[in-house]
């Protein structure tokens, strides 16, 4: 809790103007052993890097990249209070919801305001849409809404996704998004979220002290326009922060991003700076730094966009490590329908390259045995595997090369795909 404490007494000293995001530092505590920061960076490698073509990206003309799907995702949001004021209305949960599918479209009316005409041209529509459910896990009808009055003596950041909080729904089908009050150790801290390779984890999804979620109600200035939800569900479907997993020095492994059109900072921007500002830049440009982009830590009405890059990390975030949610927009609050060619285009594996174990993402198909041949054709390993374990297989045992998988359901050829082996 050392760094925690640190956040306290720097909110304490700013009267909270400075955003606070706790989502590295949660991050680092589920990642204590070896094999688990292991499979983090195999899974964000794969977010960061992976190039292939997917049911969500083509290319365009102009490099860029374009979906053909808009993908829904069903939220669940767990209110939990300790007093009536922390009870917050069915209106300040909805617009959070409006603020999250326009900034996701890249609807939102600040746009043009408030990102300069040189970064214009790089900002995406992210094709993402939220809605409530409509539909809870066992398929009864639902608001999409949990209210819970807790203990006073409950850390609601400790504690919300555990019996004394409100456990989540399936966090493989739902987002889950837990609101209450962050004090105590927590205080000044806005909110967090976890990175994609935390994916089905009980903890999997995104916290919000109740003062800076939505844009009425309990919503405080300078957090009140919903920037905070935005932001940190930019962690949840794999965006870093401009200066990477810390603000450390420009050129080190950990400031980096991943992303090209997001230029490093080895830090962030606060407030509301002017553009344009090379003040936390690493390298100074007549433009500056995209301190306007929702990852960075600006007030809320100093933010208004995400990049081209940014978008493609999510795509990749979609048709691997959270694939799953994809399959419960159809029953949980929309339809999403493929074809049979979509559905076997769209199964990803992934790590990969793997040292541990890879998951296969196969949203809308199901699978159900794996076979593992070496570069020679020889069958190494096979395995069931199933949904309910996220398609997992292990790869103990074999050596580091190139293998070939081959995947199928009930005796049937499904798809072959390439895996490597650290």
């Amino acid at each position: 809790m050392r760094k925690i404490t640190f956040l306290l007494l720097l909110a304490s000293s700013t009267l909270f103007a400075q955003r606070t995001c706790l989502t590295h530092e949660k991050m680092n505590n589920v990642l204590n052993t070896p094999e688990k920061k292991a499979h983090h960076d195999e899974v964000m490698n794969f977010v960061k890097n992976s190039s292939q073509d997917n049911l969500f990206r083509t290319s365009g003309s102009n490099g860029t990249q374009s979906t053909n799907t808009v993908i829904t995702i069903p939220v669940v949001f767990h209110v939990l209070y300790k007093n009536p004021n922390q009870n917050i209305s069915d209106a300040q949960i909805q617009s959070q919801l409006d603020v999250l599918n326009r900034d996701y479209r890249k609807l939102n009316t600040d746009f043009s305001a408030v990102v300069p005409s040189v970064f214009q041209g790089i900002s995406a529509d992210m094709e993402i849409v939220f809605c409530k459910a409509t539909k809870t896990p066992s398929g009864a009808t639902t608001t999409g809404i949990v209210r819970k009055s807790i203990a006073s003596s409950v850390s609601f950041g400790d504690s919300y996704y555990l019996a004394a909080g409100d456990p989540a729904w399936d966090p493989t089908k739902y987002l889950n998004v837990w609101v209450g009050i962050l004090n105590g150790d927590y205080n000044g801290i806005l909110g967090w979220a976890y990175l994609p390779d935390q994916a089905g984890q009980a903890w999997d999804g995104f916290v919000c002290d109740y003062r800076y979620f939505g844009t009425t109600g309990t919503a405080t200035a300078p957090f009140n326009l919903g920037r905070t939800c935005t932001h940190e569900i930019g962690h949840y479907l794999g965006l870093d922060h401009p200066w990477g997993e810390d603000d450390s020095l420009c050129g080190s492994a950990s400031n980096d991003d991943g992303v090209a059109d997001t230029p490093a900072t080895n830090g962030p921007y606060f407030e509301c700076p002017t553009f344009p500002s090379n003040e936390f830049a690493c390298t100074a440009t007549p433009n500056g730094s995209i301190f306007m982009n929702y990852m960075d830590y600006v007030n809320d009405a100093c933010m208004a966009m995400f990049t081209n890059g940014q978008k493609a990390l999510v795509q990749n975030t979609m048709s691997g490590p959270r694939a799953s949610l994809l399959t419960s927009a159809s029953t949980a609050c929309g339809a999403l329908s493929v074809e049979d060619f979509q559905a076997i285009k769209a199964i990803t594996v992934y790590p990969n390259p793997v040292s541990v174990e890879f998951f296969i993402a196969s949203p809308f198909k199901s699978i159900d045995e794996v076979e593992i041949y070496n570069q020679n054709g020889q069958l190494v390993k096979s395995a069931k595997v199933d949904s309910t374990d996220s398609y997992r297989m292990n790869v103990d045992g074999l050596a580091s090369g190139i293998y070939y998988l081959r995947i199928y359901d009930k005796n049937e050829f499904v798809k072959s795909d390439k895996l490597i082996i650290k």
